[in-house]
């Protein structure tokens, strides 16, 4: 039980609570003698208040009726409940009428207002030991007559016991209750570290597929483990991409540095001049084929990385489209394929224009390369247009399409559908393009053109851009 309490008391959500309680307590405390102190002070102006008004009253009876008035009207209200104290002492201070046996000794000699409370016993308890307490105010007669009226004072402190009990009980009950609440987050709070922290322990054994647990409460426990998710993720996603890119290196690469050995061991046997000249030729090409390649593996790890996204800006995307159709329009017709727009015009996202650009090239190869491969193929479309105020371009052909089971498959790099590669490439185009859209915020999705066609269903590839928001 006490290693419980001291690793609850570890947790920094318990800590703050246990300060907020001893706030609480300290407010409360302040509030109780807040309260009580003004409680016992408006009780005290309003028992003033009364006694000034029953001095009035009882010297106007005077004035008008005598002292056989004044003695009627005192007799009247000391039958009262609650009555106040009523005494007429003559100049010697000697009791002569009035609802009190006995009064502290000195209380008549001064005129005004006691200075301090005083005892007296009144008629009903005139035998007892036990005293009462009061206040009064004696008023000296024209006669010399000195007439006194009094308060007890213990209807207020019966007041002021009852005020500072019901506080006291209120605010108990606001405590028990805070100090189960504060027992029941810290419980709560430390079985969600320790879920979060089982959950770390086997991220760190090498499992990244492992996720923190989320609740549904949506709190700083939520939000976090939602970052902390999200950055698995893309860990996970890297070192996924990191592993298949060596493996995929050591597989398809290793074709054209056989092919690079086995041409430069041509050209250092051949004598003629001219073979070896052709000789270098080729090995020249492949070269520059596998710096292609390096250079756009360069390319995806650094958008993957998000070394680039400094050079964000507003870019017409519309404007990037028509270059993009106007350059490889004459590629298109070279390959016997028509390429058609429907550009809506004043589209604009946030992004890098180079990167965005070069995504764009990619579709378009893609779609002139195999494009021409299907039944009734022909045609290239790029349409650009607004939907629920997100930018979507889509790159449509007509060629043999993609099989819905591999079409997340052929976003991986180097894979590539044509197993005897027979098409020149890489099988990075569409792994830079999805990489191009992770990075701007949206994402790359591939459906078929015509889904009634089973010879030639097609590709359309659609780059999902997020709204923009100047």
């Amino acid at each position: 039980m006490l290693t419980r309490l001291r690793l609850m008391f570890r947790s920094t959500a318990v800590r703050l609570s246990a300060l907020y309680i001893l706030l609480f307590a300290i407010c409360a405390a302040f509030l109780v003698v807040y309260v009580t102190a003004m409680s016992e002070r408006i009780l005290a102006q309003q028992t003033r208040e009364n006694l000034v008004q029953e001095v009035a009253d009882i010297q106007r009876s005077f004035e008008r009726g005598g002292l056989n008035g004044m003695l009627r009207l005192m007799e009247r209200r000391a039958r009262q409940p609650g009555a106040n104290l009523y005494v007429v002492a003559g100049p010697n201070g000697e009791i002569l009428a009035g609802n009190v046996a006995s009064l502290q000794p000195g209380v008549l000699d001064e005129q005004g207002w006691t200075r301090f409370p005083f005892a007296y016993k009144p008629f009903s308890e005139a035998g007892a030991e036990r005293e009462h307490m009061a206040i009064a105010n004696v008023v000296v007669m024209e006669n010399g007559l000195r007439v006194m009226v009094g308060r007890d004072l213990g209807e207020p402190g019966r007041f002021r016991g009852i005020v500072r009990r019901a506080l006291m009980l209120a605010l108990t009950i606001m405590g028990i209750g805070a100090l189960f609440i504060w027992f029941g987050i810290g419980r709560n709070a430390l079985k969600r570290i320790d879920r979060m922290s089982a959950a770390s322990q086997k991220i760190m054994a090498g499992d990244l597929s492992q996720r923190l647990p989320v609740g549904r409460s949506g709190d700083e426990f939520d939000r976090l483990s939602e970052s902390l998710n999200a950055m698995l993720g893309r860990i996970e996603k890297l070192n996924e991409g990191l592993r298949q890119v060596s493996d995929n290196i050591a597989h398809d690469l290793k074709t054209p540095l056989t092919r690079l050995r086995n041409k430069a061991a041509d050209a250092l046997g051949d004598e003629e001049p001219e073979s070896r000249r052709v000789a270098l030729e080729g090995i020249i090409a492949e070269s520059d084929q596998l710096i292609r390649t390096f250079n756009a593996l360069l390319m995806i790890s650094r958008v993957e990385a998000g070394s680039i996204a400094a050079e964000m800006s507003e870019v017409d995307l519309s404007a990037i489209s028509a270059d993009s159709c106007e350059l490889y329009e004459p590629v298109a017709e070279e390959a016997g394929l028509k390429l058609e727009t429907a550009i809506e015009p004043g589209v604009r996202v946030k992004g890098n224009r180079e990167l965005i650009g070069q995504a764009i090239f990619n579709l378009l190869d893609n779609a002139i390369k195999y494009g021409g491969e299907g039944k009734g193929a022909g045609e290239i479309r790029l349409v650009l247009r607004l939907e629920d105020g997100s930018p979507r371009l889509s790159v449509c052909d007509s060629g043999p399409g993609v099989p819905e089971d591999k079409r997340h498959e052929v976003t991986k790099r180097f894979v590539r559908l044509d197993a005897s590669r027979s098409k020149p490439g890489t099988g990075l185009g569409l792994s830079l393009v999805e990489a191009v859209m992770d990075l701007h915020g949206g994402s790359l999705r591939l459906s078929a053109t015509h889904p009634e066609r089973e010879n030639a269903p097609g590709l359309t590839a659609t780059m999902v851009f997020p709204p923009f928001r100047p």
